[in-house]
């Protein structure tokens, strides 16, 4: 039993999602918005297995640092293990060859430090890249859902020229607002995947921060599903 989400089977989802919305809604916004989702999921399968590779050229990098280090701190001990006597000039020898040796290993140190955590700092940033557009994705489906407004059938008025074109039957608005609530479900579980093997705290927050957000405008719309329930005719999806 798999342990993580699949991103293959998200990716199939989306496009079955994205297939059900065309047969409904030809030519429409959100059909446009599901073809997005399900190229983001299919591209996110790629771009998670690109991320989670190992940046072998900055390990490689920090091992040749180490190796540097350990063969400089050899050099130095065998290259002066004759000059330890206590006394004279040799003592201030000893105490010189002992600064250089701290400073060797700080800078070295400090160096592999900055090498080791550039490689996280860097996996981190193309995540959080990734989620900001996922962020931007979920606010675009609830625009196109912003004036679907299921007391408009239950209570007709007059529009203004301004309005927005209400032509759904309140089956069709129905399906409209569940699409658009499934959507969101998919962008949130496509966010999970760059979490799934991830320990980074700030990663994890944020993917937390698209499902609160998500789960969010998902229940906004159920809202407006359950003003409809009186007017729902039935239908197959």
């Amino acid at each position: 039993m798999r342990k993580e989400l699949d991103g293959e089977r998200v990716a199939e989802t989306a496009e079955r999602l994205s297939a059900r919305i065309e047969d409904r809604f030809p030519g429409s916004g959100l059909l446009a918005v599901s073809q997005w989702v399900a190229t983001t999921s299919h591209n996110a399968v790629a771009r998670t297995a690109e991320i989670r590779r190992p940046y072998r050229g900055l390990r490689v990098l920090s091992v040749g640092l180490i190796a540097t280090l350990v063969i400089s701190l050899v050099g130095i001990a065998l290259g002066h293990g004759g000059e330890f006597d206590i006394g004279g000039s040799r003592f201030e020898q000893l105490v010189q060859i002992l600064q250089a040796t701290i400073q060797l290993v700080v800078f070295v140190g400090a160096a592999v430090v900055f090498l080791w955590t550039l490689e996280g700092r860097m996996k981190r940033s193309r995540m959080l890249q990734a989620l900001h557009e996922l962020r931007s994705m979920a606010h675009v489906v609830d625009m196109h859902q912003l004036t679907k407004d299921p007391e408009r059938i239950k209570s007709p008025g007059t529009d203004t020229r301004h309005s927005p074109k209400r032509d759904l039957s309140p089956f069709l608005l129905g399906r409209y607002l569940d699409y658009s609530s499934e959507l969101l479900s998919v962008i949130s579980k496509i966010a999970a995947q760059y979490a799934a093997r991830s320990t980074d705290p700030v990663v994890l927050d944020a993917v937390d921060q698209i499902e609160t957000l998500t789960t969010g405008l998902s229940r906004k719309i159920w809202q407006k599903l359950m003003l409809l329930v009186p007017e729902l005719d039935k239908g197959d999806d």
